[in-house]
């Protein structure tokens, strides 16, 4: 089994996921067979508690296991069925460290965070990493194992899982082990020039920790210059072609190309000596990806859909929405302009509170050539929701409600 831990830098949310997602994808295409964990290091069991403006909206797996939104990421990139073991939290670990403890399984020992918590993360991942999810194959065991480990390198949630893996990449072997480092490289206004002392900071705690990086994934607006790459490699003890450049593409689908036009299989290849299954030199291992990458660039027909909801502020709140609408769109070769309208704006009140929020918010909404009414908890927005729904059945504009967006449509009906 060969492992690839994900860390990031700087900044949280700095696109972690995707880039996990995408060399998964990246070796999938050449032959090897692929699974996924994700390392919350938040104290929660898992993320079912969590508020959507917390943590985003919480991605539910086939096992019914509730879990970060990451995991479906993987799931869509990968075409591979996940477990809830794959989310691993700090709960998940102390609980069952402390359940083993109470049945007397450490013979009277001091329990630790070294080795016992650092241990049983070691044995999670070992046991996890040789569970089939490969939906073709259900039988079939997965070569490589990627690891995201949430947060940023010096949290001190995170401390418990570096120190498991700056020993764990000793006991897989040199080999085996692959370190990836996502950071962020700045590129201030003010001045124009992207700026590479975050990301050296970074490094350099990260080694202090016992974890030296294979591979620097530079995260920028636009893509890095030759001279911001020679200088990473100079202080980040890493070679020029170790360090790559992920700027802000068109889509997420562009960025396994953008790894893959880099050289990232050739680095894999190289330092895990990695047995690449795939397809001849002569066959584009990443055609599909590649056309599904541009014709998602090349759609013209806009359809514009209102989504009514009440945790509009954060997109994270409705993600498996907001990818279903994509992927719809793809599928109908339609450019998706989605409006983002809060319900609360929507409702009588807001005439006197904020009318330009209220005129602002109609105004989306009787744009849209259909309308989505998303789930939610407790009553407020509900009577916007309901307003919501109101139009569309007066005028005839195709809607959909889920969950509560749903019971809204049937109050309004009963109306």
């Amino acid at each position: 089994m060969k492992y690839i831990l994900i860390t990031g830098g700087v900044i949280s949310g700095i696109g972690k996921g995707v880039i996990a997602s995408s060399i998964g994808t990246i070796l999938k295409c050449n032959g090897l067979e692929v699974t996924a964990i994700k390392i919350d290091p938040y104290i929660n069991i898992d993320a079912g508690t969590f508020s959507p403006y917390e943590h985003g909206e919480v991605f539910v797996l086939d096992d019914g296991g509730e879990v970060d939104l990451d995991l479906g990421n993987y799931e869509r990139f990968l075409d591979a069925t996940l477990h809830s073991e794959n989310n691993i939290t700090t709960g998940k670990i102390y609980q069952k460290v402390i359940n083993e403890e109470r049945e007397g399984k450490y013979l009277g020992k001091t329990v630790q965070v070294v080795p016992h918590i650092t241990d049983c993360i070691q044995e999670w991942v070992e046991h996890v990493s040789k569970l089939p999810v490969c939906k073709a194959n259900e039988s079939r065991t997965p070569d490589i194992c990627i690891i995201e480990m949430g947060g940023t390198i010096g949290d001190i949630e995170g401390m418990p899982f570096v120190e498991a893996f700056r020993q764990f990449q000793f006991k897989v072997g040199r080999t085996n082990f692959f370190s990836v480092h996502v950071s962020l490289v700045p590129q201030p206004k003010s001045t124009g020039e992207q700026k590479t002392k975050p990301t050296q900071a970074s490094v350099r705690e990260l080694r202090g920790l016992g974890l030296s990086p294979d591979l620097i994934v530079c995260r920028s607006e636009d893509p890095i210059s030759e001279e911001v790459k020679m200088k990473i490699s100079n202080f980040c003890h890493v070679a020029p072609h170790q360090v790559i450049s992920i700027h802000d593409c068109t889509s997420i689908y562009r960025v396994p190309l953008l790894m893959e036009q880099q050289g990232v299989l050739e680095v894999f290849r190289e330092r895990l000596l990695m047995p690449i299954l795939g397809p001849s030199p002569l066959v584009d291992s990443m055609s599909k990806w590649r056309d599904l990458a541009d014709r998602f660039d090349k759609l013209t027909d806009e359809t514009v859909i209102a989504l009514v909801g009440k945790y509009t502020k954060f997109e994270d709140s409705y993600a498996s929405v907001i990818k279903a609408l994509k992927h719809a769109s793809l599928a109908a070769n339609r450019k998706l302009i989605l409006k983002y309208v809060c319900s609360e704006d929507l409702e009588p009140q807001m005439v006197n509170e904020n009318p330009v929020k209220y005129h602002d918010a109609w105004g989306s909404l009787v744009g849209a050539q259909g309308v989505l009414v998303p789930g939610g908890f407790g009553y407020r927005g509900v009577d916007g929701k309901i307003l919501a729904a109101q139009w569309c059945r007066e005028r005839n504009v195709p809607f959909l409600g889920i969950c509560l967006g749903f019971q809204s449509a049937v109050i309004e009906f009963a109306r």
